[in-house]
This record gives C-alpha cells, structure tokens and sequence, in this order.
C-alpha cells in the first residue's frame, strides 16, 4: 500500500486490529460463530466477551461471505436467535434491493416533511463532543478498527443527526470512508433510518440504554453530571411534526419499472466475444463463491483498483488494506491480477467474465465495456428482488420470497 498507492493512503497504512480480510479469515469466523443468546445479546457493546455480534459483517459486504451461506449456518439454531439473526441478514438484502433500484437517488430523503439540517463543518466530525464516552469511544474504535456495532453506530449517528441537526447524508459519507463493511446500501439505509427520513420516527437513546449495554462507560464520562442523553432527547415526532409519506417521495419506491435491471440477469448471459480469458471482479465479491470465479477456477482474476474513484472517496487506509488483505488470500488458490487505473480502459478488448453486482458503478462500466462482457453471471440473491413497494422494511418483506 505505502509503495504503490501512496497517493490514496491518508497516512500511514495500517490494518485493522479487528478483522483480516481474505476467505481464510471469513471462513475461520463463520466457523467460530455461534447463534445461541443473540436475540438478547446482539445490541450488548461491551464487554466485548458478553457481545452477540456476529461482526461478520466486513466480510459479508465484499461477498466473502454470500448471505444465503451464512443463513444456513445458523440452520438448527435456538429458534428465537436464529430468527433475530436472519432478521438482520434480511435487512441487509433489503438494503441491497432498495440500492439496486434507487442507486445514487438513496442520497435524498425516502420520507418527507422533515425539518431542513445544518451543513456541518469541516470539525464536527473529529470533534463530536470528545467529552462523552457514550460516542467518543465509538469514533475511537471506528478510527482505530473500521468496525463497531450496531448499537455504536446507531449512538454516532444519531448523535449527529438527530440531536445535533447536522447533514445526515455528510455524517454517512464520512463513516462510510472509516468502516470496513462500509457500503451505500446498508450505510445510507442505517442514517436514513436513524435520522427519520427513512423511518416512522428519528431514533435517539438515554443514559439508560448505555448503562445497560455498556456498564461502566458512563462512571468514566467527563460529562456523567452534566449528561446531554439525560433524559433522553426530544425528536422531531415528539415535537409534533409532519413525518408524512405521500409527499415528494421517488415513485420507484412503490413500484420498480424496470425489474430486470434491479435483479440483474437469472441466468448467464453470453455475448459474441466467445470464451472468456479472465474473471473480472469487484470490491463487491471477493470470496470463492462468486459465480464467475466459481464457473472459470482456471482462469485469472483481475481486480482493478478504480484510481479517480478512490482519490475521490478518500477512503481510510484500513479499508484499502483489508481489500488488499482478500486479494493476497485469494491468490494464494488461484492466479490474480491487480490494477490501477479506469476499470473499462483496463479492461478494454479483454473477454471477461463478470458476476452482476447490484450496484451502479458495475453496471456503468458493463456498459462502456460492451461485448467484452463475454459472461454475465447473476448476482446470488438471499432473497429474488420483486417489483412492488420498497417503502418500508416490512412492506419490501412482505413481497419478499424468503429462503
């Protein structure tokens, strides 16, 4: 990283001290994994020995672990926790419809009549409040590992949002740059969530609720006499406002008009470019088990490091080591390819094969590859995306063929 990409490292390299990425170190957590008190332990921050996270979610992300393998793994389970937990997987799959079909369009508010927010400056992010454990431990940890809970990002991000007044699409984008599952689908969704533009409801928490999920924090606070969280904060529901669904919202949240587009193909498509020469894959699937690689084991894989991209998103250098990390894993099975520069001009007149991922940057560079696309595998869905309401959770779930 130091020798190569020094241009897009914001310091010096470093991994996390969390996760390793690569099959090896996914396939070894998945292993140790097990399901049993998680529906009462999954929200627990710390200790971290008492914690019902599965924290596999860096690997689920770049399609090391492919969900439907994970929602087997739990099969056999205590009841109550394997539902909790193939809740979670399933709202990470919505998320992933939800993009599929909106792309960049998730970047504008999917509920209306909420109050404008302040622009937040260049500080509030490093300096968000460093006086109150509750938050300052969590962007600590963020810094340092690329990965929290759940509940901790539910306190920054509320923090930020909801108490605050700040953008709760720049606080997105900037943990968005840090964690290392960090992707548009469930990132956006969480903030939109959280903030009340996605949501019934803007989410806040008390002194209570960090007491409880994680005792201790609260006797170290600077601010444990003057706590800003107690009692808990109004929200924008508590004063009364409109949080009213039927106003400015995207039509393409009721109903998909191009369905085939959001699903990608179901079988494999071919062009005229004959046998393919290479796999080519993306941040998104980085495991064994996505569908070009697994249908071409004796074909390179080739990985193109998106140059203007990354100078653009400033990413942590944790990040791009834990990408790095997957690829040194996967080469150490078959032959793989590095690059930097533009993907389709890297790519240019090469026969590839490629898996569909439901993300718009894929999709951008397929086109302006063209033909050379000599395979497009489909993206394996937990759940098949259908073309009726994306509005809620619930709603999406209820139009939803589950596994």
């Amino acid at each position: 990283m130091a020798a190569n990409l020094p241009h897009l490292c914001d310091g010096p390299p470093r991994a996390s001290t969390s996760h390793r990425g690569g099959q090896s170190a996914a396939d070894r957590a998945l292993e140790c994994f097990d399901v049993s008190g998680y529906a009462t332990s999954r929200s627990v921050v710390e200790p971290a020995a008492r914690r019902g996270a599965s924290a596999l979610s860096p690997w689920i992300r770049h399609g090391v672990l492919p969900l439907r393998r994970v929602w087997s793994h739990v099969a056999g389970g205590p009841e109550r926790d394997v539902v909790a937990f193939r809740d979670e997987l399933l709202w990470q799959e919505y998320a992933r419809h939800l993009y599929a079909r909106l792309g960049a369009a998730t970047t504008r508010p999917l509920r209306s009549g909420l109050p404008g927010t302040r622009r937040p400056t260049e500080a509030d992010w490093a300096h968000l409040d460093p006086d109150m454990a509750c938050t300052s431990t969590e962007l600590d940890a963020l810094h340092q590992d690329g990965w929290i809970t759940n509940r901790g990002r539910l306190w920054l991000a509320s923090e930020w949002s909801v108490r605050l007044g700040l953008d709760w699409a720049e606080g997105e984008d900037l943990m968005f740059r840090e964690l290392l599952d960090g992707s548009r689908a469930a990132n956006r969704l969480g903030w939109q969530w959280t903030s009340g533009t996605g949501s019934a409801r803007p989410w806040s928490w008390s002194r209570e609720q960090v007491d409880r999920l994680a005792p201790g924090r609260c006797a170290t606070c600077v601010r444990r006499d003057d706590c800003p969280v107690d009692p808990e904060p109004a929200t924008v529901a508590d004063a009364g406002l409109d949080t009213g669904l039927d106003t400015g919202l995207d039509a393409r949240l009721r109903r998909d008009p191009d369905p085939s587009a959001t699903s990608g193909p179901s079988t494999v498509q071919r062009s005229g470019a004959g046998r393919p020469e290479a796999v080519w894959t993306t941040a998104e699937s980085l495991g064994d088990d996505d569908p070009a690689m697994a249908a071409h084991p004796d074909l390179p894989v080739v990985f193109v490091l998106d140059d203007a991209l990354l100078s653009r998103l400033r990413l942590a250098t944790t990040r791009l080591v834990f990408l790095a990390e997957c690829l040194a894993d996967l080469s150490t099975r078959r032959s793989v390819e590095v690059h930097l520069g533009d993907p389709a001009v890297v790519l240019d007149s090469r026969a590839v094969a490629t898996t569909a991922a439901p993300v718009p940057g894929h999709r951008r560079i397929r086109r302006r590859l063209g033909d050379s696309v000599a395979e497009l595998h489909p993206w394996p869905w937990l759940v098949p995306p259908h073309d009726r309401s994306v509005r809620s959770f619930s709603a999406w779930r209820r139009h939803a063929t589950l596994p």
